[in-house]
């Protein structure tokens, strides 16, 4: 009978306990878990607290008041949708992208124009590049119906050697002063830092504002044909 023991026993060998470095990634991945349901709770909080205040806010102010409570109304369920579900490929964030910016501007009446590179590169992209991309997009956008009083917005993507460009202009006015003094404009900077790229904002040749970013594509992007912009829209 011992023999038989000891013979299971080199069989079969005794579970060993976790090593040090798989209770510390067990402690990560509940700590992560945790916070991304804490972060699921914050939201629900956001869209059911925040949004039936705004709808309530709707049928207090003037009518002249409305439209800009419904913006602000579909812009945080918007983020919130947005936060929680934008992943995927480059060109799948880019849609996502254009047929929000497509929605947001017919209820101003401001007609888009969107240039994309014809075989553009379609790197997947991780979870913190799609957001850092989509949210200067947007804001790009959000910047251009608060303050520019444009008219059109032209949106130009394309690559310049292994790094995306990605331009927003608008028709409407240009302010110098009020770059870089915002929280959007320091949060868009930020989001281009995390991205490894650049932003910068310049004025256009119609009087408006371009927002031109810029920053690396995976490696396997490399090599693509450079940013051509049409001539008849340049800014």
């Amino acid at each position: 009978m011992m023999a038989l023991r000891n013979w299971w026993r080199r069989v079969v060998p005794l579970a060993s306990p976790p090593s040090p470095d798989l209770s510390a990634l067990q402690q990560q991945l509940a700590l992560a878990q945790a916070l991304e349901a804490e972060r699921q709770r914050i939201y629900d909080d956001l869209h059911d607290d925040v949004g039936s205040r705004l709808l309530t806010l709707l049928h207090r102010v003037p009518a002249s008041e409305q439209p800009l409570v419904r913006e602000i109304l579909q812009d945080l369920r918007a983020i919130l949708s947005r936060e929680r579900s934008i992943e995927g490929s480059l060109l799948e964030v880019l849609a996502q992208l254009r047929d929000e910016t497509d929605q947001r501007l017919q209820t101003r009446a401001i007609e888009l124009t969107w240039q994309q590179k014809d075989g553009l590169p379609d790197p997947a992209l991780d979870r913190a590049q799609t957001m850092h991309l989509f949210r200067i997009g947007r804001e790009s956008v959000t910047n251009a119906l608060r303050h520019a009083d444009a008219e059109h917005l032209r949106i130009v993507v394309g690559v310049s050697g292994n790094a995306l460009v990605f331009e927003v202009t608008d028709d409407g006015q240009f302010d110098p002063t009020r770059i870089g003094d915002g929280r959007g404009t320091r949060s868009m900077r930020n989001r281009a830092d995390e991205l490894r790229g650049n932003i910068d904002w310049q004025q256009g040749t119609l009087g408006g504002t371009k927002v031109r970013l810029s920053f690396p594509l995976p490696p396997a992007a490399a090599g693509c044909p450079s940013l051509q912009p049409q001539r008849n829209m340049s800014r």
